[in-house]
């Protein structure tokens, strides 16, 4: 990586911007704001940024074979079809707790759709632990349960092989892998892989490289580090203009840059007048 270059693309000001997704059908970057509830596209080509409203906060975002998006909104998985601006949903998880929400989620390379819950923060990080689960929606609409007891289920990816999943529960300070079965997408055999410096603060949304790296977006931490999956090791820092760093993906034509989303919420106005842009899509 010979220069980097860093500029803030869309100046939303999300609240808790998250869930960076490259839809290169559209030569768009779609991403969500949790708390302000609205699902966003940015086109490259038009540089402008279309919204949908939704009815609960909304976490994460994925493609579908058949067109359109599938979302986490509150405990739902939910279809989204963009031009009618139409949510239906596919499925409800933790009914039995009224105060949890979906967070992160990602589509597996047979196209599972992985999503975690949450309790509701009182405020950023600040919230009643071990409330949340991994779940996973499968293509006839069913849901699989992998485990519990989870603080605030975030980042995950796969290992180019598919035979590890990476995840990340923030309030740990770890990345974690598992070993993965592709054909029945059962994860098992947890361990740490990286556990984070005091000033890479909270591990938030990662994803992967095409040399099998993994990029992780480190909130409070105004950071996105590459690691080493193989040897534990952190290669890289990439440095933003703000602190609330929420996730990251590749895009654009060949995939060569990368987009981090940000948050803005639980910044008073001295903090946000330093960092004008907190809340913004950065593209690296």
């Amino acid at each position: 990586m010979a220069s980097i270059k860093i500029e803030c693309v869309a100046k939303e000001n999300c609240k808790i911007g998250e869930s960076p997704v490259w839809d290169a059908k559209e030569n768009s970057l779609l991403y969500v704001d949790i708390t302000g509830r609205k699902v966003c596209k940015w086109s490259s080509l038009t540089q402008q940024v279309q919204v949908i409203p939704v009815d609960a906060p909304v976490s994460s975002i994925a493609l579908r074979k058949s067109g359109d998006y599938v979302i986490t909104l509150g405990t739902r998985f939910a279809a989204l079809k963009w031009k009618d601006q139409l949510v239906t949903t596919i499925a409800h998880v933790d009914k039995d707790k009224p105060n949890n929400r979906f967070n992160d989620g990602k589509v597996d390379p047979a196209g599972r759709y992985f999503a975690g819950t949450m309790a509701e923060e009182i405020r950023p990080a600040v919230l009643e632990r071990q409330q949340g689960s991994l779940y996973t929606l499968l293509a006839d609409h069913s849901v699989v349960k992998h485990f519990d007891r989870v603080d605030i289920s975030n980042g995950l990816d796969w290992s180019l092989d598919h035979k590890t999943f990476f995840y990340i529960d923030s309030l740990s300070y770890s990345v974690d892998a598992f070993d993965y079965d592709l054909q029945t997408g059962k994860i098992g055999n947890r361990r740490s892989m990286y556990k984070l410096e005091k000033e890479e603060s909270i591990p938030d949304g990662m994803c992967i490289d095409t040399e099998g790296k993994l990029w992780v977006a480190c909130y409070d931490g105004g950071r996105v580090i590459r690691l080493d999956p193989e040897t534990g090791k952190r290669l890289q820092t990439v440095k933003l203009p703000v602190d609330k760093t929420t996730s990251c993906c590749f895009g654009g034509k060949d995939y060569s840059e990368m987009y981090v989303t940000s948050a803005s919420e639980g910044m008073d106005k001295d903090w946000l007048s330093r960092q004008p842009q907190a809340g913004g899509i950065f593209k690296v």
